[in-house]
C-alpha cells in the first residue's frame, strides 16, 4: 500500500483547504499511460473518490485516491514532498525502504 510521509500529508491537507475541499476531497493518482518499464501517472485534486478508488488516509485529513491500476503500480512506494531550485514544491513518488529493487 502507497506510504505517505507528514511533509506529503501537510502539503495535500493544504492544497484541499486552499481549493475548499478539505472535508472530502484528495489527491487523486489514475495511470494515464502504460509502458514496459512502468506507468505514466496523472495526479490532480478531486472533490471525492471515483467508483473503484482506493482511499488512504492520514492523521491530518490528508486523502489519496488511486485508482486501481494506480494502485497496482503505487503499492510499494512512499510519497514525499521535495522542494526545486526555485522553492516550489513537488510531489515524489519513491521506493519504500527496503523494498526489493526490479521488483
Amino acid at each position: 500500500m502507497l506510504a505517505m510521509t507528514d511533509a506529503a500529508a501537510e502539503a495535500i491537507s493544504a492544497l484541499t483547504a486552499q481549493e475548499g475541499k478539505q472535508e472530502t476531497g484528495g489527491l487523486r493518482f489514475a495511470v494515464q499511460a502504460q509502458q514496459d518499464e512502468g506507468a505514466q501517472l496523472a495526479l490532480s485534486l478531486a472533490e471525492q473518490p471515483e467508483a473503484g478508488d482506493q482511499v488512504l488516509g492520514a492523521d491530518g485529513g490528508a486523502r489519496v485516491f488511486l485508482e486501481p491500476q494506480a494502485a497496482q503500480f503505487l503499492d510499494d512506494k512512499v510519497l514525499d514532498v521535495q522542494q526545486d531550485d526555485q522553492g516550489q514544491l513537488n510531489f515524489a513518488v519513491m521506493p519504500a525502504p527496503g523494498a526489493a529493487a526490479g521488483v
